[in-house]
């Protein structure tokens, strides 16, 4: 029996229509930018295994960082205890992130990173006596698959079971062209009430919501705007951290800087589930009391994992290498020729690009959508040619590793080109 049909008797995988799901590929081998299976086909992973790899597959400096890490120190509860991996991260996350931020909390994945940062805000709040409890969100986002996560995000297939159960949440417009000025509004009648306890946002790219992006120009708007009104904001980098946009972080494209930031995906270079929320000192302060019920009650087993943390620490040295720095610029530059070659095609409604992400929104009978039909067709034209896409209903997007190379990115145009011409 093949490990693709051991895996239906008992595996349930995420995000899969269960009654049409085709028999899952069997990888056994990762190698740069490719993933190779049981058959020795070797696929181009274009969107880095849901956007958590950054240097390739198997990368020999962070796996030999993991084991020699598991050698000394495996796991240690991190409530009265620490350890030098999880302290050199916090300092180095610190020193890529605004001077406002000062300390960092660490937990496991990126839905977790936001439930963190809604607690902090809430219970910030409370611990102060005020009674704060609304949180302003964008339409269209995405924030995980916790509920705090989900209810923050945008009302659509992926809450659709659970809406009813979700905590109210004010959601306004994400500022992209043409609607500024009713984001704008309907944010400033939002901080007018006095209920409000914070503002949560994907920086500039909303992801699974479809790649929608919109100007640096706004964000610093809406920001100061938060603050003018003393609402807490928090940017939910999962997804844009460590370089994806280009910069470090997509709120180095800012000069107001937020309050809290929530970090996962990128941040071990895709070896180790790990999620850390980075808040300012005076958020942090509203938690030391003489009174106990102001402790933040919140952990994982796992925090801090040491081997989690000795792979982010891997991962920033290579993410800090002017070499590194290089290829997300090869990338980025590529990605906005290809932009200019997509954007009027007659098949495309809309191009986007930042940084190392491009998106084309594709002309179907339906509506965009997750549920667009058009996904399935799309994932199998590429992995015909060994390419490893994920769509998002009808927009097409590439968020590679960054040690992919010229030929290889001349194949996902080329590949791109004979698409359009099929549609």
């Amino acid at each position: 029996m093949s490990i693709a049909e051991r895996d239906k008797k008992v595996i349930w995988h995420p995000f899969t229509h269960l009654k049409q799901a085709k028999e899952p590929i069997h990888i056994v081998k990762g190698e740069g930018v490719y993933l190779i299976d049981d058959k020795g086909n070797k696929y181009i992973d274009a969107f880095s295994s849901w956007w958590v790899n950054l240097h390739g597959h198997a990368n020999k400096y962070i796996a030999d960082k993991i084991h020699e890490q598991a050698l000394q120190l495996e796991q240690v509860a991190f409530s009265n205890f620490t350890h030098t991996q999880a302290v050199t991260l916090a300092e180095r996350l610190l020193k890529h992130l605004p001077p406002n931020q000062a300390k960092v909390f660490f937990s496991d994945n990126g839905s977790t990173s936001v439930e963190v940062a809604i607690k902090m805000a809430l219970q910030y709040h409370r611990n102060k006596g005020d009674k704060k409890t609304k949180i302003i969100a964008l339409e269209n986002g995405y924030h995980g698959d916790t509920f705090g996560g989900m209810s923050v995000a945008a009302r659509n297939v992926f809450t659709e079971a659970f809406n009813p159960l979700l905590f109210e949440v004010i959601h306004i417009p994400a500022p992209t062209k043409g609607r500024e000025d009713q984001t704008l509004t309907q944010l400033e009648i939002a901080l007018e009430r006095d209920d409000i306890c914070a503002f949560l946002f994907e920086p500039l790219v909303q992801g699974a919501g479809g790649m929608v992006m919109y100007e640096p120009a706004m964000l610093d708007i809406m920001i100061a705007l938060c603050k003018k009104m003393k609402c807490i904001t928090i940017a939910d980098e999962v997804m844009t951290g460590f370089g994806r946009t280009g910069k470090f972080f997509a709120t180095n494209y800012v000069t107001q800087k937020p309050d809290i930031f929530c970090m996962s995906k990128g941040i071990t270079g895709g070896f180790m589930p790990l999620g850390a929320t980075s808040c300012t000192q005076h958020i942090y302060e509203a938690f030391i009391s003489d009174d106990k019920s102001n402790t933040f009650y919140h952990g994982h087993s796992y925090t801090a994992n040491p081997l989690a943390c000795a792979a982010a620490n891997a991962s920033l040295d290579l993410l800090e290498k002017e070499e590194c720095h290089n290829h997300v610029q090869m990338i980025s530059a590529y990605f906005a020729q290809m932009k200019t070659r997509f954007e009027k095609h007659a098949k495309v409604i809309d191009c986007r690009h930042i940084g190392t992400i491009l998106a084309l929104e594709l002309k179907t009978d339906e509506a965009t959508s997750y549920l667009n039909p058009i996904t399935e067709r799309l994932t199998e034209f590429y992995l015909k040619r060994n390419i490893i896409v994920r769509p998002l209903g009808n927009v097409l997007y590439f968020i590679p590793p960054y040690c992919i190379t010229n030929i290889e990115l001349m194949l996902l145009e080329s590949t791109t080109a004979d698409l359009l011409e099929s549609l």
